[in-house]
């Protein structure tokens, strides 16, 4: 699996793909022009208030908002995959601002948008513009919410939220990642308010057919190591 450190992102090839990994936790494909993002899980925070009673700061839209603005400025994508989970829930939509409504149409509208199905929301609203499919094939990749056990050259999948953890100076340090045995990869997530599995976990096991790479996600880099040095 081939892969170079660049000033600020990662450069991987994925079934033959060759992939940009940008430190926002998006991925960007430069041959086609598509921008891929997993698990934006907006209104996850109202969420919890109303059904846990965990009283979470009300700005994680707004913030996963900011920095999906901020990369579709930065690549000027043709088409944009948001690989599932966008919504946590049926009703997020109905708890957006109509400002953060109104940014997410304006953001359907100025590109080709594909909203791919999740488990938290098999029905993306269709108020907020864009297209809905269950999956996309594009080329050598195919883009799903949740990976399929079992060999899928060319898989792109979110949903379980990978992070890897790696020994610095003697303190340990656990960032979200990329990772890809070089026929599949798995999308960190990219909400705000997510959190990350351990790509240890055995989850992944079923999923990495041997040697593998973690892409950690750092302040303003994306740093590639290799699966068997993470702890």
């Amino acid at each position: 699996m081939a892969e170079a450190a660049t000033e600020e992102k990662a450069l991987a090839a994925v079934n033959g793909a060759a992939l940009l990994f940008d430190p926002s936790g998006a991925l960007w494909w430069p041959e086609e022009r598509l921008l891929a993002v997993a698990d934006l899980h907006f209104e996850k925070g109202s969420a919890f208030a109303a059904r846990r009673g965990v009283l979470l700061p009300p700005y994680d839209t707004r913030e996963t908002l900011a920095r999906l603005e901020a990369v579709c400025v930065r690549y000027r994508p043709k088409l944009v995959v948001a690989l599932g989970d966008s919504f946590h829930d049926l009703e997020a939509a109905g708890r957006l601002s109509a400002d953060e409504a109104a940014r997410i149409r304006a953001l359907t509208a100025a590109h080709d948008w594909l909203w791919i199905e999740g488990n938290h929301d098999p029905q993306p609203p269709e108020e907020l513009g864009g297209r809905v499919a269950a999956m996309m094939a594009c080329g050598p990749l195919l883009f799903r919410h949740q990976p399929l056990p079992g060999p899928q050259p060319g898989e792109v999948a979110g949903h379980l939220h990978p992070a890897a953890k790696v020994t610095v100076r003697g303190r340990g340090l656990r960032r979200r990642c990329f990772v890809s045995d070089g026929s599949r990869l798995i999308l960190p997530s990219f909400g705000a308010y997510t959190g990350g599995l351990d790509v240890r976990d055995p989850a992944f096991a079923f999923l990495l057919a041997g040697s593998f790479h973690a892409w950690m996600i750092g302040q303003d880099r994306v740093y590639p190591v290799p699966g068997r040095k993470l702890g």
